[in-house]
């Protein structure tokens, strides 16, 4: 059993920046995360896409954001143990014990969960069974590797407007095909798209692939029309996802459906717990990789004077330290 002052659970944007803040304030750090490298659902979901709503940073892509804040809680040297998940939480003289599904164990002065929406799996396409991988993708970790390709995109949400207006420019040509003919994406994003030549096709659905090992094609099937086939090298299924806690779901914290509940210091009702971006819940509560920094910030205060009850709430403004 190792000793750390803060595990922290979830290494997406809310994580990482706590892992800086935790090192700021002189506590050693450990980060868990299931998924092999830091930057949770911005590095598995859209590393590529462009981001606004970042304070700062008038438009900033999800890679570059990861790579910042990696580099910014770097100067403190905290420990990564990812590609492994969180199992079991107990208690030792007060302190929580977390083990790892690999047998790891951490003794906590607290432990800080950060997992985003917990474990998320892909929506699938059932036309699509048999291809993925070889030509099907619910995720486009480099752009670069879509040019030139005939892209087909099935969804109506923001994923799949993003993608759209993220490819437009490399693709031979993009295609968006929609079950409806209203999208669950921000209007402003839908208006760009459709000035833009990206052929949008509503009310209709993938009815088959063509392909022989790899994607060649696929039918679009209008509802109260006939199939048309159009060509295809890479179909992107932005149906969005399935999430749940996993083993969090078991460690006895008060839950709101698949959230965490957390009062105003943003503790959970376990001892030293705490919580923090858009995995929790309370009154009020906005889910943005803006409103995580500062809770980020508000449950690493937080902890501290409850691991050393000598210090501070507030440390001071980083600008005052040398």
């Amino acid at each position: 059993m190792r000793e750390v002052d803060v595990a922290i659970i979830g290494a997406g944007p809310a994580g990482l920046f706590a892992a800086y803040y935790a090192g700021f304030r002189g506590l050693s750090v450990a980060v868990v995360d299931a998924l092999p490298e830091p930057g949770g659902q911005v590095t598995a979901m859209y590393p590529e896409k462009a981001i606004f709503d970042v304070a700062g940073f008038p438009s900033i892509k999800g890679r570059d954001l990861v790579a910042n804040l990696v580099a910014q809680a770097a100067a403190f040297g905290p420990e990564y143990l990812l590609g492994v998940r969180a199992q079991e939480l107990s208690y030792l003289s007060d302190r929580p014990v977390l083990t790892l599904a690999d047998g790891q164990q951490l003794h906590c002065g607290a432990v800080l969960i950060t997992g985003g929406l917990g474990s998320f799996t892909p929506r699938p396409l059932p036309a699509a069974a048999g291809f993925t991988g070889r030509g099907i993708v619910f995720f486009v970790p480099h752009l670069a590797d879509l040019a030139g390709h005939d892209v087909l995109i099935v969804g109506g949400g923001d994923s799949a407007f993003d993608w759209a207006l993220a490819l437009q420019p490399l693709a031979r040509s993009v295609t968006l095909v929609h079950r409806r003919d209203r999208f669950r994406a921000h209007a402003a994003t839908v208006a760009r798209v459709q000035q833009l030549p990206i052929r949008i096709v509503v009310n209709a659905e993938v009815a088959r692939i063509h392909g022989d090992g790899l994607v060649t094609g696929a039918d679009l099937l209008v509802k109260g029309g006939d199939a048309e086939t159009v060509p295809v090298d890479t179909m992107i299924a932005a149906l969005g996802f399935t999430a749940d806690l996993g083993p969090l779901a078991h460690w006895g914290l008060t839950l709101d459906k698949r959230h965490i509940v957390v009062d105003s210091t943003m503790a959970t009702n376990l001892p030293r717990v705490f919580a923090a971006g858009d995995i929790t819940e309370y009154p009020g509560k906005v889910r943005l990789i803006a409103t995580g920094f500062g809770e980020a910030a508000t449950a690493v205060n937080n902890a501290a004077v409850i691991i050393d009850p000598a210090a501070h709430l507030f440390p001071g403004h980083s600008s005052d330290v040398g």
